[in-house]
Parts: structure tokens; sequence; C-alpha cells
């Protein structure tokens, strides 16, 4: 292997929905170098921190039939038992649910978490509070997408944060999804919940890091035993 492709498997891609951002933040660090050099610095570190907002490095998904994994980067803020909302038509039933709050520094790609069609996408205006809340998930605006897959109905929320200003989606309803493919992005900070059928066992606690397409959420799969956390 070359030192050249040494060099580029080490740089992590950026995906094309930020190409406009990163190019407006340059823009301002020149405009700013002009006016006084040391903002022009901070403005630099302003468009690097953009680039690395918009990363959207590979990733290795398991591909095992009864495993859910996580579709955002971030880290998991609540687990239970939660009513979805109701424009999913999923019923008033409460379903498990677990949700990542995804911060400003990790990857904001979203990746689906199990193989399935999508049957709905239903957009919802809302406010912006902090995406950790628990109301957030009620009250922020959503972008929510409905995945009929062999394990049963999911439903896969994306939601604004207190910074995020825009969900991006990439699937239409109809489309296939394989789990781990990208279906949709939110700019700036913000949360997505994960909603699934019944005989979903957890196997992630509160506060654990996940990676989007990586990290097992729940198994399906019978004789899988419970699992308990610790904080070291």
């Amino acid at each position: 292997m070359s030192i050249l492709d040494s060099v580029r498997k080490q740089i992590t891609p950026i995906h094309p929905e930020g190409y406009i951002f990163i190019a407006l933040f340059a823009i301002v660090a020149l405009v700013l170098h002009w006016l006084w050099a040391p903002l022009g610095w901070l403005g630099g570190l302003a468009t690097l921190w953009c680039a690395y907002f918009f990363r959207d490095p590979p990733r290795v998904t398991p591909v095992l039939d009864g495993l859910v994994v996580s579709p955002a980067d971030g880290a998991i803020c609540s687990i239970g038992q939660f009513a979805p909302p109701p424009e999913l038509g999923l019923g008033p039933e409460p379903m498990q649910r677990v949700s990542i709050f995804m911060s400003v520094f990790d990857c904001h790609v979203n990746r689906a978490p199990v193989t399935g069609r999508v049957s709905r996408i239903a957009y919802k205006p809302g406010l912006f509070f902090n995406a950790d809340l628990d109301k957030a998930s009620e009250d922020n605006e959503r972008n929510g997408l409905i995945i009929d897959s062999t394990l049963g109905r999911f439903g896969v929320v994306q939601i604004a944060g207190l910074i995020a200003r825009r969900i991006v989606s990439f699937v239409q309803e109809g489309q296939s999804l394989g789990v781990g493919e990208r279906f949709g992005l939110i700019r700036f900070g913000s949360r997505v919940d994960v909603y699934m059928p019944a005989g979903a066992r957890v196997l992630i606690g509160l506060g654990a890091k996940t990676i989007a397409g990586e990290t097992v959420l729940a198994d399906f799969r019978p004789g899988e035993p419970e699992r308990h956390f610790k904080v070291g």
C-alpha cells in the first residue's frame, strides 16, 4: 500500500449535505481574518469543527436476524416503555423505547436499526427544547419513520434539539432499507428515539455511548439473558 493510500484511509469522508455549510464557514473565516487575524483563526477552528460535524465514516454493521442496532452516534439518555407519537399510527399502547442524544460533537448521519420497508414518514413541526429532556420527544420538531420488518413494526423518530433547525431525510415511503443504511441527518445537536415491537430485550444501559450502525441496542432472539450494567 502506498503512502498516499494510507493517508486516504485515515481521512473520514464528509457527507455532501455539509459542503455548503463548510464553504460558508470558510468564507466567514476569511472575512474575519481580513478584519482582524485572531478572529480569522477562530473562524478557521469553527470551519474545522463544521467539517468534523458533517463527517460520514463507514461503519461495520452486524448482520444477524433479531438484532437491533443504534440509528445514531451519541449517548443513551432514556430507556423504558413510552407511547409512540400519534402521527406514526402505532397506537396508544406503550412500546419499548431507547433514546440516543447526539451532541454537536457526534456524527449526525442516521442509520436504519433493522432491515425493512419504510411504510410511513410523518413530519411534525414543533419547538426546540434541549433534546436531552424527556419532553423533547413530545414537543420538539420531529420526523418519524415506520419500518416494517420481519420482527414487527419499528418507529424511528429524528428529533430536533436546542440548536438543530433542520431534519434531512434520505428516504421515501415504500423504500426498502438494509440494517445500517443511511436514512437521514439532523443538523447541529439532536436526538433519535427507537420504538420497538414486543419481544425486544434491551442490551444497553443508560449513559452508554453508541455508534450508528454498529452498537447493538436490543435482541429479539430467544434465550438471550437479561443484562445489567454498572458505572465505573
